[in-house]
Order: structure tokens, then sequence, then C-alpha cells
């Protein structure tokens, strides 16, 4: 994203304007559309170094790098929008690696005739996000695609992040008696795109619960528990990620379902439109899955975060060799919690 100032006559129309070919082209309009719209809205002394990549100061410890396109459907939703998600997603990507996120890319699909308008609010609000977050982002790609080609604006951010000694978290080291725990309540994302999307109104307002979660998983991480695995429960919900660690770790997991909480507007829509919260995307949760003398400690640290204030154990880690998770219900039965099967939800993220 070179942010090289040439000389123009005229600025950026911003409110009335729309984003045309010529802005995707290499030339003066695309210059002008990165210095006066990206570059003041992302400044950092990282992007302000004008290259096609930044140069960055060298950083201890093991590198992370994790990538994310943002696709979402409508662009913007209550609690949030495509410009905020974009950098929360990559955020937490990272982080749950046990990284800390130090920088991130954004690199943008333009769709010829989008509101430039439109375009800057959801610039300012990736701007935004990655301030409050102290993640700045260094470097970035623009390009634009023929009207019907796209779909408005299309998001891919990357991160990279740094692990500190000693610290080490992956999905197939989950064992036997571990403890399941998770940060909050479920859906709210996936339920507050869907209903926005369709036009949907129930009687209390369901919001995205987008955030980055960093600021969580480093009091976690500093808190001496023995964590084995982080995960954020984004595309497949709750059910598919915990099958997916299950898989890698050779595990079977036992979920309690009232402990799983799930607020009530999202409760009544998934049962109005016949759908599982346990497979709708969450985008400011985390699962952890510790060493069971720890679970107890990590609870409390985790409560008194403002983004962990509703976590707690949700179930416990297995010997299976089948590696299924299972589920006590509130009526005393049992369920296997599957894999999501289809697409429950599409352009949720």
């Amino acid at each position: 994203m070179n942010t090289v100032k040439p000389n123009y006559t005229r600025a950026l129309d911003i409110k009335h304007g729309r984003v045309d070919m010529s802005h995707g082209s290499g030339g003066r309009a695309m210059a002008q559309l990165i210095t006066e719209l990206f570059s003041s809205a992302f400044d950092n002394e990282y992007l302000a170094q004008g290259n096609d990549g930044a140069t960055l100061p060298h950083a201890d410890g093991h590198l992370v790098m994790a990538t994310d396109s943002h696709v979402v459907s409508p662009l913007f939703f209550a609690g949030g929008d495509i410009g905020c998600l974009s950098v929360h997603g990559t955020i937490n990507d990272v982080a749950v690696m046990g990284a800390k996120p130090l920088y991130l890319s954004a690199s943008f699909i333009l769709e010829e005739g989008y509101p430039l308008a439109d375009l800057k609010r959801i610039v300012d609000s990736m701007a935004q996000a990655a301030r409050d977050a102290g993640v700045p982002i260094v470097t970035g790609d623009t390009k634009v695609v023929e009207q019907g080609k796209g779909d408005g604006v299309f998001i891919t951010t990357t991160g990279v992040g740094v692990v500190r000694d000693g610290i080490h978290l992956s999905g197939d080291l989950a064992q036997p008696g571990d403890k399941i725990l998770l940060s909050g309540s479920i859906g709210d994302h996936g339920m507050a795109i869907l209903s926005q999307r369709e036009g949907l109104t129930f009687s209390a307002p369901i919001v995205s619960d987008t955030a980055a979660l960093h600021g969580l998983i480093s009091v976690m991480l500093d808190s001496g528990a023995k964590l084995r695995v982080l995960r954020d429960p984004t595309r497949g919900g709750l059910a598919t990620t915990l099958n997916e660690i299950a898989k890698q770790s050779g595990v079977g997991m036992m979920l309690h379902e009232s402990a799983i909480a799930v607020n009530q507007p999202v409760e009544a829509a998934c049962e109005f439109l016949g759908l599982d919260p346990l497979y709708v995307a969450n985008e400011g949760k985390l699962i952890a899955i510790c060493a069971p003398e720890d679970a107890a400690r990590l609870l409390e640290v985790m409560r008194a975060h403002p983004l962990g204030g509703a976590a707690s154990i949700i179930g416990e880690v297995q010997e299976d060799a089948h590696g299924f998770v299972q589920m006590t219900t509130k009526l005393g039965g049992r369920r296997v919690v599957d894999w999501l099967a289809g697409e429950q939800l599409p352009r949720i993220c």
C-alpha cells in the first residue's frame, strides 16, 4: 500500500463518489484513494514507509502468522461491520496460538460502483479496531473488479504475532480428564447477521459479539494454568470447533448443555428458524482446554476480565477411540454433537 503523496487538483469526493475501475488501475486515481482514504485512517510509522511492504523490527520468540478472508453479508450489522470484524478475526486467530499480535496487513477487493462513503465507514471501523487492540495495519493492497463481479467489499487480513518462550498451544494436546471452558454465550454473531440479512425483528435486539480476544488470552496465559488448547469457535460454531479438536487430539468429549450459555433472544431466534445454536458462529468467544487441577483458577481469571464475565466450565475431555463429542441434555438424556453438515448460515464472517 504505497503512501507517496502526489499532487491532486481536487480532493476525493468521499461523500458522493463511488469506486470506479481507475481506483484499481495503479495510476493517479488509485494513489489518491490509498492516500486520502486508507493511509489517512491507518496512519502509523510502518505504513508511512510508503513501500510495497513494511520493514518491521525483530521480535524475540516464535513467530505466528494467520490469514483470513472476510465476505460477510450484510457488510454492516448490529454490533459491527466487515471492517472491525476483519481486524478482530485475524487478531483472534493469532492470539489463540498463544501469541501476542503485533501487526496486520489488509487487502481489499472493491466492486466498481461501491459508495466511497460506505467504504470510508468500513476503513474507519478497521482503523479504530486496530487502534483499540494496539495492533497496527502496516501494509496492504487494493484491487477493483467490474460491477456485478463482486459484492461491495471483500477484505483479507493477515496477522503476525510472537509467542514467548514456554508457551505451546495446539489442537492436538487435549488429554483425557482435561476441562473444557467457554468464555461466554454462543450464537450472538451468526444470529445478528441472519436477523439483519432477513429483516427479522425480535423482542430484544441481537448484537454481534465481535471483539479482539488477545487481552483476555494474555491474562489467561499469565495465570499459570496449564493450558493445552485455545480456539475461537467461528464458522461451524462451538460444535464443529470441538469436533476439530477431538479429531486432532484423538479423544472424545462430554459437554453439559446446562453449562452452555445462550442468550434468550438468540435461543428464541434459533428455535423459530429451526437452527441449533451449537453450530452458529461466534466472533468474540473462545474455548479453552486446560489441566483439570487448574480449571477453577482459570475460570476465576476469565470471569474477572470484561470479555469473560460469563465464562463457564462446559465439559471434559475423555478417552474415546471414535473421537465422539457428546452432550448431556437439560432433560437428562445424552446426544452426539456431530460435525456441521452442509451450510447452516451462509456468509457470516
